[in-house]
């Protein structure tokens, strides 16, 4: 019923670009909140860039400048662009969706991740 599908990852040269996708297939319920996470070997999961409930965005100090998350119109496709990138952006990148039911209720989904290896 509620799915989240990423896509984009890849290999990168250090400053080079890639723009990652997620699919958000949501059926009735509203999105809340969306955002592109990353986790790299033996690091924790960590916020990258995301929306807050208002609809402003925040970014890692560690990407501002270089990242760029946006969205379609409908709210159904979610992206990061990623520019100038850095060995240290590797990791698996993950999109997250807090989502409202229509009774109210909210739920976090998760996709499945996409690798992004930046390498020379």
């Amino acid at each position: 019923q509620v799915r989240l599908v990423e896509s984009g990852g890849d290999l990168a040269q250090p400053g080079g670009s890639l723009r990652l996708s997620c699919a958000v297939f949501r059926s009735s319920f509203s999105i809340y909140t969306m955002g592109w996470y990353r986790q790299a070997p033996g690091k924790q999961r960590e916020l990258v860039a995301g929306f807050t409930s208002d609809g402003n965005t925040n970014y890692a100090d560690s990407v501002k400048g270089r990242f760029t998350i946006s969205t379609d119109n409908a709210l159904n496709t979610m992206y990061l662009q990623m520019n100038s990138l850095k060995p240290e952006d590797t990791a698996v990148y993950y999109c997250k969706a807090r989502l409202t039911s229509i009774g109210g209720g909210r739920y976090d989904y998760w996709g499945q991740g996409t690798q992004v290896t930046v390498s020379s």
